[in-house]
């Protein structure tokens, strides 16, 4: 008799802390609790998930397993404490550790009230003018030491990873093996402890710009595009049929027994001559 596989147990930090250097995770940013129910059967370690889904009293229920990071960036979290208390309440109802774009004193408020916290290095959407715009951060010598030194002060501050982000792998694998705080690739190489990707590009239906280091698996959107004409067309039908009465048909509706109809319709008659 074949037992069943033991059902997957949900990571720890601890957890995530001792695979570094023993396997690659998975990790992808998603956006629906049917994506983190793809993600959870799929076996993926890791996922970035916005508040709203995460938060959702349903979204365990999709995602067992997966180690879920949500967060705010310094733009919308406000003051420290605001970080902390938002923080504080994602981790109640369900998430495992917060995202912080914020200072690293502000990481370190979140870290010394025990807040798993991941930073962000390298292409930092929401810090981007600070590093060119969108492109490529640690190219030069001078550059990558700057970069270690940060992946250092975010460990220095309690941070158990970061995000890294569109950096030389050969920087970022140098990084990864000298310090002891997560490193997760997002075009940053195989030599990190994660590897990053976001759902809508794997998927393929991103709109606009595909990033250089993603890999599209799927052509989501001509099937998106195939579902939304056969959905207008069914809708076309619908309203076709309507205007000929072809809908509804007697297997739509239902009818009275004739005696009860009987019985209707002579009441009608009875209210019409005593009301007018």
């Amino acid at each position: 008799m074949t037992r069943a596989p033991k059902p997957r147990l949900l990571p720890t930090v601890a957890d995530l802390r001792a695979a570094k250097g023993r396997r690659q995770l998975t990790m992808l940013r998603y956006f629906s609790l049917d994506e983190a129910a793809a993600a959870e059967a799929a076996g993926i370690d890791i996922a970035s998930v916005p508040a709203e889904i995460v938060l959702d009293p349903r979204y365990r229920q999709a995602a067992p397993s997966v180690f879920s990071m949500t967060g705010l960036t310094h733009l919308q979290a406000g003051s420290a404490d605001d970080y902390l208390r938002w923080s504080g309440d994602a981790i109640n109802r369900g998430a495992d550790a917060v995202y912080c774009s914020g200072s690293l004193r502000t990481v370190e408020h979140l870290a010394r009230e025990h807040i798993p916290v991941v930073g962000h290095v390298g292409l930092v959407p929401a810090r981007a003018t600070w590093t060119g715009g969108f492109r490529a951060v640690g190219k030069s010598a001078e550059a990558a030491l700057a970069l270690y030194d940060e992946v250092r002060a975010y460990e220095a501050a309690g941070a158990f990873a970061v995000e890294i982000e569109v950096v030389p792998a050969e920087v970022a694998a140098a990084i990864s093996a000298r310090v002891g705080i997560l490193l997760w690739s997002m075009g940053a190489g195989a030599g990190c402890d994660a590897q990053y990707l976001f759902a809508n590009d794997i998927l393929g239906y991103t709109e606009g710009h595909v990033p250089r280091h993603s890999k599209v698996y799927r052509n989501f959107a001509a099937e998106h595009a195939r579902l939304q004409e056969e959905r207008t067309a069914a809708f076309r039908e619908f309203a076709d049929d309507v205007a000929g009465g072809a809908f509804p048909q007697d297997d739509h509706i239902l009818h009275m027994g004739k005696a009860e109809l009987d019985g209707f319709m002579a009441g009608l008659e009875r209210r019409r001559a005593t009301t007018g």
